[in-house]
């Protein structure tokens, strides 16, 4: 088995917020970077904050195009070839009444949500294979357990990509590729901002980047199946598959006092990159 400060590790949307944190924590584990992104400079930043030892490779790349995975896969090859980690963190969030919502919005995230991470798993699946304890690391929401008002869009893509998360755990266990569905509650990234007036009505908490990918990495160091925030998400989670009529009047009334206290739904967009 190669050694932990061998592994190769590929980072997607690692220019803020929970990727670029994840790029800390698979530096100072010792592994070897490939950043992904379409901003150059978030990824610059981020490199710049990692420990002076790492020497990550930077590919400005958009996932959702064939050109922007196969830049990723050309980096993968040249850096020897066998993939230990891929983590699918990139993500695009836009909130708003399904009746306001743009065709183009909706295809965005459906694209960087949801084909994306599939067809980079795809493409990175023979570099994966080569490796000892391959993983791939799929970083969905508890939006993709518990749909709200207003998220229905992105909630869709994100319960896709947990449904992804168990087919693919099970379609390639027998080569040896283990998977982590990971589902973070909202986190303070730039992409919060796209909901910040849902915040308190809907009595969100906002975690610290930091502390989310310290919980991720860990569960893909110990090859665990998926990880969840600790706390009384994960009773909501057991409620909304037991009892879901219950988790639908506690929202539904969350959102009737939104909807009356503000003035429409427009819709908003944050991207991860």
């Amino acid at each position: 088995m190669r050694r932990k400060k061998d592994r190769l590790v590929v980072i997607t949307g690692a220019g803020s917020g929970i990727g670029a944190a994840l790029a800390g924590e698979a530096a100072r584990a010792g592994a070897r970077l490939i950043l992904a992104g379409r901003r150059k400079e978030a990824l610059e930043e981020t490199a710049a904050h990692l420990p002076a030892s790492s020497e990550p490779i930077l590919v400005q790349a958009d996932i959702t195009r064939a050109e922007g995975r196969t830049a990723i896969a050309e980096a993968v090859a040249g850096a020897g070839g066998k993939l230990d980690i891929l983590i699918n963190n990139a993500g695009a969030v836009r909130t708003g009444s399904i009746a306001g919502m743009t065709e183009a919005a909706v295809m965005e995230m459906l694209q960087t949500n949801l084909a994306a991470p599939l067809l980079l798993s795809r493409d990175l699946l023979p570099f994966l294979k080569r490796a000892a304890a391959p993983r791939i690391v799929n970083v969905g929401s508890m939006f993709g357990d518990i749909a709200f008002p207003l998220f229905a869009a992105y909630s869709a893509t994100k319960f896709g990509l947990r449904g992804l998360s168990d087919a693919l755990r099970r379609e390639l266990a027998p080569d040896g590729v283990g998977v982590t569905y990971a589902a973070p509650r909202a986190v303070r990234t730039p992409a919060a901002q796209s909901f910040e007036e849902l915040v308190e009505p809907f009595g969100m908490k906002l975690d610290d980047p930091a502390k989310v990918a310290r919980r991720i990495w860990r569960a893909a160091e110990k090859q665990k199946r998926s990880v969840y925030p600790a706390g009384p998400e994960r009773f909501f989670v057991l409620l909304q598959r037991l009892l879901p009529g219950a988790v639908d009047g506690g929202l539904i009334k969350q959102f009737t006092a939104y909807r009356g206290a503000a003035a429409g739904g427009d819709e908003r967009e944050a991207r991860v990159s």
